[in-house]
């Protein structure tokens, strides 16, 4: 591109050059030549009128003072009572320009060589040239500085391109002094921006999704393990068989979760749900793991309480609550289930060493674990909950108690818990 861009402005700046320097040539010459005549006229007319005045004063005229007088100049008088007069040196027929003044008496004819015009001529001439290849080096460096300043930045743009299309999503906040440059680096910015925040998403989306479906696959691999340990036992098979099954629906509601997450639909599939229903079943699916643990779960408080959110969403919440409890927790777990005016309260609290003080106000926070863990299980819970309108909260440290507030069922949108992420 450099080389197009310096040929065609070298192009444009010869062709300008030739318009303006050869009429200005030609001018130039044209200009010599009528001032070499108009110079030589006027010295004849000079002459005559000077023949004239010697002859009426009865002077006599000296070709030699003639010749002093006027050098390089041959002069031819022919003036009536004077023999003609002849002074200087003729030039050759060829190369001699003359002009002549004329009167009643007489005339005077002046020549001089024209050689000497056209010394003048090419010394004028050597001049132009001389300012046209003066004004081609000015274009030529123009054209490279040009092309270097506009070329330079479109490499540069050409380089961040590229670096964006191989997922180096950094602006680069390079500017050149060129609006329609700066816009287009500009723009190149927000897209890396944009794309950042793409890339980072789809990675969260990743390690969300991983993080959601481990749980669940995580009960699914303890019914699997209780149906081969007790092979020889059908009813305790069947039995089993049976809540793997429900693990597997979980599994594929966990999914569908997950895909109307990443479609930003949520929001708008929370109804009203049996709290009994879903704890039940979360204590179903965590008791083998917990007995194999020597703990145990109990589910005390209110009863036959609905609230508004969604199966799984609460499913996932409540497993990560249980599952942290089963990990980091000690002692029997207690989900408590209560009612208030504003919110259905679901509280889940073990007997453990609790959460250390320095983690107390990171817990929810997305990478942050006091024990080696991933650091999003409660990220996700929490977010979870706050799209079906509740709210996760850590309500006491020692011993860890967390709790999900819901909507009832029958609210109006009066004592909307959250209006957003929690």
């Amino acid at each position: 591109m450099r080389r197009r861009l310096l040929s065609s402005m070298l192009l444009v700046a010869v062709i300008a050059v030739l318009l303006l320097g050869v009429p200005l040539g030609v001018v130039v010459v044209r200009l010599i030549h009528d001032e070499a005549a108009t110079e030589l006229h006027s010295e004849a007319t000079r002459l005559l009128i000077g023949v004239e005045y010697a002859i009426s004063q009865e002077q006599s005229i000296d070709p030699k003072q003639l010749e002093k007088n006027y050098p390089d100049r041959y002069i031819q008088v022919f003036v009536q009572g004077v023999a003609p007069i002849a002074a200087g040196t003729a030039p050759p027929a060829h190369r001699q320009m003359t002009e002549e003044a004329r009167s009643e008496n007489g005339y005077v004819r002046v020549s001089q060589d024209a050689a000497q015009v056209q010394q003048g001529v090419r010394a004028r001439l050597v001049l132009i040239v001389a300012l046209i290849l003066a004004s081609l080096g000015v274009a030529v460096g123009l054209a490279i500085v040009t092309s270097l300043r506009l070329t330079l930045p479109l490499q540069d743009l050409a380089r961040i391109a590229e670096r964006l299309g191989s997922g180096d999503a950094r602006p680069s906040r390079h500017r050149y002094g060129i609006p329609e440059l700066d816009r287009v680096a500009q723009v190149l910015d927000r897209s890396a921006v944009r794309i950042a925040d793409l890339l980072g998403r789809e990675r969260e989306f990743a390690t969300d999704a991983s993080h959601q479906l481990r749980t669940p696959l995580t009960g699914l691999s303890m019914r699997l393990e209780e149906i081969v340990a007790a092979a020889g036992e059908p009813a305790i098979v069947r039995e089993e068989g049976e809540a793997a099954i429900v693990q597997v629906e979980r599994l594929t509601a966990v999914i569908d979760e997950l895909l109307a997450a990443a479609r930003r639909q949520r929001h708008a599939q929370a109804e009203a749900i049996d709290v009994d229903q879903v704890l039940d079943q979360q204590v179903t699916e965590w008791e083998p793991a917990f007995r194999r643990a020597q703990r145990s779960i109990k589910l005390v408080g209110s009863r036959g309480m609905r609230a508004l959110a969604t199966t799984g969403g609460l499913s996932q919440a409540v497993a990560t609550l249980l599952e942290n409890s089963l990990q980091h927790g000690g002692g029997t777990v207690t989900i408590t289930t209560t009612s208030t005016e504003k919110s259905v309260v679901i509280e889940v609290a073990d007997q453990g060493p609790g959460i250390p003080e320095e983690l107390g106000a990171r817990v929810f926070e997305r990478n942050v674990s006091g024990a080696g863990g991933t650091g999003l299980g409660l990220t996700l819970a929490r977010s979870i909950v706050a799209a079906d309108g509740g709210r996760l909260e850590l309500i006491k440290r020692r011993p860890a108690t967390f709790a999900i507030f819901l909507r009832h069922a029958e609210d109006d949108g009066r004592y909307r818990v959250v209006s957003g992420p929690a």
